[in-house]
């Protein structure tokens, strides 16, 4: 039963890896349209990339929820507002390091999410640090240390700053995958993923009401794909947190950055130089190395 429960896992977090891919892609065409100058795209600020996200996202998951008959507003409402809270930062922050950053840089950082997530729990519930966590968030530092010098002392297309943010996305998708691990036994996974968008229009929406602009021809297209991936990535993701550990299914989250790093290479024309793939090599080798040394230590 538990096999079947890991293969499932595993088949979710793959699709939401890929799903994450398309959104990341799209977002970074919008943000940065002279990369297709043929289709004469406009240049979407990331608020509005997240509003759009949003309307698309909160659509679905309500009609989901009526068709259920869970109610709206979830169960555990301190924990689900946590959740949507942070998630939105995190995804807010992420779409401006897109535009800012190479895109295998930018998702790869991202991936110190996992890392965050540890030490996050050893504040929040008072879960103890192993040696084997300590030294992988060591290295993973040590390759963010790489990615960020190279943005301070060489003449790298992109600055310090995004780093800097991209990093803070990744802290802020650590705290809402603790909300995730609190809201296991309360709540249903469609009801943890509502409260990002729940949250996020109100907010997102005034901004992009400022600061805005409205889609035209092929843009509409591209940005209810943005929304329809993403559900499906967040519903996937969610839904694979709660069947399985983290341990099972950590090592396929990570093909996103081998995505983003080919993605990257062939179609944005993004080459990296010897010590941003250091970086990003470290930060993989980091979190892999917490996932597979706790295994064999801890025996699970």
């Amino acid at each position: 039963m538990y096999f079947w429960k890991m293969i499932k896992g595993i088949l979710y977090i793959i699709i939401s890896g890929l799903s994450f891919f398309v959104v990341n892609f799209i977002v970074k065409i919008l943000s940065n349209p002279n990369y297709f100058p043929d289709l004469n795209l406009q240049k979407y600020p990331a608020q509005e990339l997240v509003f759009s996200r949003s309307l698309v996202s909160f659509s679905i998951s309500a009609f989901i929820i009526y068709r259920k008959k869970l109610p709206l507003f979830g169960n555990n409402k301190p924990w689900l507002l946590m959740r949507g809270t942070f998630g939105m930062i995190a995804l807010t922050l992420f779409f401006f390091s897109i535009e800012k950053l190479p895109i295998a840089i930018a998702s790869t950082l991202q991936y110190l999410s996992p890392i965050f997530t540890i030490l996050i729990a050893a504040i929040l519930f008072k879960e103890r640090i192993s040696k084997t966590s300590f030294f992988a968030s060591t290295i993973a530092f040590i390759g963010v240390a790489c990615i960020a010098g190279t943005a301070l002392f060489s003449s790298a297309s992109f600055s310090f700053e995004w780093v800097l943010i991209a990093v803070l996305s990744a802290f802020f998708s650590g705290i809402a995958y603790n909300s995730i691990k609190k809201l296991k036994e309360t709540d249903e996974a469609i009801n943890i993923v509502i409260y990002f968008p729940m949250l996020a229009i109100p907010i997102t929406g005034v901004w992009t009401l400022i600061d805005g602009i409205v889609p035209q021809g092929i843009e509409w297209l591209l940005l209810l794909t943005i929304g329809i991936f993403t559900q499906i990535a967040q519903i996937t993701m969610t839904r694979a947190f709660l069947l399985v550990s983290t341990s099972k299914i950590a090592p396929f989250q990570y093909m996103g950055a081998i995505y983003s790093l080919i993605l990257g290479w062939l179609v944005f024309e993004e080459y990296l130089n010897f010590f941003s793939l250091v970086g990003i090599s470290l930060i993989v080798i980091g979190i892999l190395t917490e996932v597979f040394l706790s295994k064999i230590i801890n025996g699970k």
